[in-house]
């Protein structure tokens, strides 16, 4: 466990019970050296089991003990019992391992403008460039080639990673994360087409908002408005290579996989997730809890609660189906066709018979 800013390699599975307020099933003096998944996991590891659909893997682990919401199947594992699986998984990590965290002190190879005012317990690295009028809260830690742009307000605990940058006025809360390579604050992608068809760029004169809570992974752009701002609300988790346009609102506690993208103006309420490669066009609105698949096109507003998918996207249960059938529309063609041929046969047929008859009528 952690002791005096220290982690132990090993604790024992009642101190980790007791840590994370988990039931204990089984030995509680078993020693733990780590996690791991249930597939890799040895006698000394913890293991868990978020996802009931996984739970006949449980009868083959080698692991020791098991974070599970109901007591396991197998007698031969130690079990702790919790609501919460996953998220007390990430709790006993944390006894395990914790990032290195650089000394607080500021380098002397960080350049530094007079007039920015930089809180206590702030760790600034080799070649971080940080503007005039740049404030920064307490114990914020900046990564060599860290870029603050002048005038960019930012609160306690900020973290950014090296050749991260915050474009100018841009603000920031407090215990925000970005990762390497992120951007925030970027000029949005704005021209006018002249009559002569050339480009005229338009100042992008607002600002990037990034609420408490907030980390976005690496080599991201929040680009910054036209006029008035593009927010990222409290909460909201941001995966690498993904590209928020101008004057979007990102919403509370939203998630964002990679290789996303939003147009101008898209608004996402709360709860909200685009999974991988989603695309979005501009002024529209997914509201509160709604879930689009991977690599899906959204051109219209998505309800609250909606679960979406294809391109243009629409209900996730009728795309199942449809994708489905997509698959067997080779085959319903050819079978169309020789039922268009069978059909022509018949009416020529047909055609033939009323015509005797008629002839036969004649004479």
């Amino acid at each position: 466990m952690i002791i005096n800013g220290c982690t132990l390699s090993l604790v024992k599975l009642r101190e980790i019970a007791q840590h994370l307020g988990c039931s204990l099933i089984g030995d509680g003096d078993l020693e733990i050296t780590g996690l791991a998944g249930m597939e890799q996991a040895g006698p000394s590891q913890l293991t868990f089991l978020a996802n009931p659909k996984y739970a006949h893997k449980v009868k083959d682990t080698r692991a020791g003990a098991i974070l599970i919401a109901e007591p396991a199947p197998s007698q031969n594992i130690a079990s702790l019992v919790t609501g919460q699986p996953y998220v007390d998984f990430a709790r006993a990590l944390e006894l395990f391992y914790q990032p290195p965290k650089p000394a607080a002190g500021i380098h002397p190879m960080a350049s530094i403008h007079p007039t920015a005012v930089i809180g206590e317990g702030a760790s600034i690295g080799p070649f971080v460039a940080i503007a005039e009028r740049v404030r920064i809260g307490r114990n914020a830690v900046l990564y060599p080639h860290a870029v603050i742009y002048e005038g960019a307000e930012i609160g306690d605990r900020f973290t950014a990673h090296s050749h991260a940058v915050v474009r100018e006025h841009c603000r920031i809360g407090h215990r925000v994360i970005l990762q390497n390579g992120v951007v925030v604050g970027g000029d949005g992608f704005g021209f006018a087409k002249r009559e002569d068809g050339a480009h005229y760029k338009i100042p992008q004169s607002g600002i990037t908002v990034i609420e408490d809570d907030v980390e976005i992974q690496s080599l991201t752009s929040i680009d910054r408005a036209t006029v008035g701002r593009t927010i990222v609300r409290r909460g909201a988790k941001i995966d690498s290579l993904v590209q928020i346009g101008h004057a979007c609102e990102v919403g509370e506690d939203n998630i964002i996989c990679s290789q996303v993208g939003l147009a101008g103006s898209s608004i996402l309420k709360k709860n909200v997730l685009l999974a991988g490669q989603a695309g979005i066009a501009g002024h529209l609105t997914i509201h509160d809890n709604a879930v689009v698949y991977a690599q899906s096109g959204i051109g219209h507003d998505v309800e609250a609660g909606s679960i979406v998918s294809g391109s243009p996207a629409f209900d996730a249960k009728i795309w199942r189906r449809a994708i489905t059938a997509f698959q067997k529309l080779p085959d319903l063609v050819k079978a169309v066709r020789e039922l268009e041929k069978r059909l022509s046969r018949l009416e020529g047929s047909a055609g033939k018979e009323s015509s005797q008859n008629a002839g036969n009528k004649e004479r």
